[in-house]
């Protein structure tokens, strides 16, 4: 299906964001170099500068060409990547601890997060992820069998476990995210310094392969002093969920 103009014109705008060519403070094209641009008129390029406004990506006041803001990038929850990305695409150092991986039967609650039958096998692993090497998410996963196997093969401290699997033909189609908030378990508490019972931000991701088939799933804990997950509305407008590093 072919994206709509307004869609891609705000989707090129957020790729020069995150990929730097427009730095934090500097002017957006105004509406006159975006229609000559794109050959469009200017309703699709308004909505387009409407649509990053509403996300949080660039500033204006009248009279004044828009900005980007400081904080501007960040992941909406409409697009799928993997934490090393959303990294990255901050201009951020990913980093990662590998704690457990290994293969083991899938107990009631493992089953019914893949959709396979209780006993069944399954990989686990536990990470403690980074940002410029500050704790910042505690990662626990599950894989079905023939997708986490894969990961024996990689040194899971040496950079994306999504992005070796993708090298390796496998296929994250699309994925469900329930938000919610939970108390730092002992685990939680080891490996992120803090009190066990503090408040964590939780991402449970729920990730199918191109057949609908469930080949993955987490629980990321996040230390909200260093993650949010933030939604700016406007009247009319559908506006993504982002996640995004604390200034």
């Amino acid at each position: 299906m072919t994206m709509a103009l307004h869609a891609a014109i705000a989707e090129s705008l957020r790729e020069r964001i995150r990929g730097g060519k427009l730095l934090a403070g500097q002017t957006v094209p105004s509406e006159a170099e975006l229609c000559a641009e794109w050959n469009a008129s200017r309703a699709p390029v308004r909505q387009a500068l409407a649509t990053l406004r509403a996300e949080g990506a660039i500033s204006s006041s009248r009279g004044r060409r828009s900005t980007v803001r400081a904080d501007a990038v960040g992941q909406p929850f409409d697009t799928l990547m993997s934490y090393s990305s959303w990294a990255r695409s901050l201009g951020r150092t990913p980093g990662q601890r590998t704690l457990e991986l290994g293969l083991r039967t899938a107990d009631s609650d493992a089953a019914a997060a893949l959709r396979l039958d209780e006993g069944s096998m399954v990989v686990h692993g536990l990470r403690l992820r980074t940002l410029d090497d500050v704790p910042t998410m505690l990662e626990r996963a599950l894989y079905v069998e023939s997708v986490g196997r894969l990961l024996f093969e990689f040194d899971s401290d040496a950079g994306s476990q999504w992005e070796f699997l993708q090298s390796r033909g496998v296929v994250f189609a699309a994925a469900s995210h329930v938000i919610d908030a939970v108390a730092a378990d002992a685990v939680d508490a080891a490996w992120l310094g803090v009190p066990e019972g503090s408040p964590l931000l939780r991402q449970r991701r729920t990730t199918r392969n191109g057949e609908g088939v469930v080949i993955e799933y987490h629980d990321d804990r996040y230390l909200p002093a260093e993650v949010a997950f933030t939604i700016q509305n406007a009247p009319d407008m559908r506006t993504p969920l982002v996640r995004s590093t604390r200034p």
